[in-house]
């Protein structure tokens, strides 16, 4: 996407509805399986404040494998960089897989400012932490040789799961996520989302926060337990999905429709000017 272009596509936001402030995370540009182009029609499509990027944004574990770097890549990426210049707030928190960019932490490159966390402020008056989630590997028996051994099992299955998408294409079904089928059925898997989330939940508290918004996982939820919030972001490898405060300061659980081309509600919480939540499932 040249600069004329993207200066298009900005002035194309707005169209389909706007949001006080967006997460997303694990795009994981280089890879074969990141969907740039939708995550790219959705920024172009909605007006947003505010976009906290929450880690694995490029893969540079992939990249180190092989060079991989289509258009559609590098226009979102361009796109972010025009967005960040023509004024929009864009806070980028590193993770695991591009983590080499959490040595600039404090800096801001071309209007990005680089954090290892951030502390968003919503609507209602709550104080929401945002970090990546990698953190918690130690906590529930992930070390980086196990995390490496589980990323490369995952591209199997992402691998698999291209496969058999052309395949369904060719026969006219609908998207359909392989990983996302098994690790909902596989016991071990749900056990070591509960544990993740209940980490999370903790470490929410221990900073005195009142909503924790992460990734890192590639398992979307938006859930209120007692007091506080949690979300995970999910991922634009298979979820498609992502967490927005809207202009009243509720929280929402979004997945974009690639058939219609815009967003749809999954899940959100409501809050007044007390913060007292109430879960609402689409």
């Amino acid at each position: 996407m040249d600069t004329n272009k993207a200066a298009c596509a900005t002035q194309r936001r707005g169209a389909l509805g706007h949001f006080r402030c967006l997460w997303i995370s694990d795009v994981h540009l280089g890879t074969p399986d990141c969907q740039a182009g939708p995550l790219l029609s959705l920024l172009s499509s909605y007006h947003y404040d505010k976009l906290i990027l929450a880690g694995d944004i490029v893969d540079l574990w992939s990249l180190k494998r092989r060079s991989f770097w289509p258009q559609s890549h590098r226009q979102l990426l361009e796109l972010l960089l025009s967005l960040a210049e023509q004024g929009t707030d864009i806070v980028y928190v590193p993770g695991n897989h591009d983590e080499w960019f959490r040595r600039f932490h404090g800096i801001s490159f071309r209007g990005i400012h680089i954090e290892r966390t951030h502390r968003h402020h919503s609507r209602t008056g709550l104080d929401v932490l945002t970090i990546h989630g990698d953190d918690f590997d130690a906590e529930i028996a992930i070390g980086r040789f196990h995390a490496r051994l589980g990323d490369n099992l995952y591209d199997l299955l992402l691998w698999l799961n291209r496969a058999l998408h052309r395949c369904r294409k060719l026969l006219g079904y609908p998207y359909w996520s392989l990983a996302g089928y098994i690790k909902a059925r596989v016991s071990k898997a749900q056990a070591a989302i509960s544990k993740y989330r209940e980490v999370a939940l903790k470490h929410c508290a221990r900073q005195e926060a009142d909503m924790l918004v992460c990734g890192h996982i590639h398992q979307p939820a938006l859930i209120e337990q007692g007091s506080l919030i949690y979300a995970n972001t999910g991922d634009w490898v298979e979820n498609t999905t992502l967490i927005a405060e809207t202009p009243q300061g509720n929280f929402q659980l979004l997945r974009w429709n690639h058939a219609e081309h815009r967003l749809e509600l999954e899940q959100e919480v409501l809050l007044n000017n007390t913060s007292k939540a109430r879960m609402k499932v689409a």
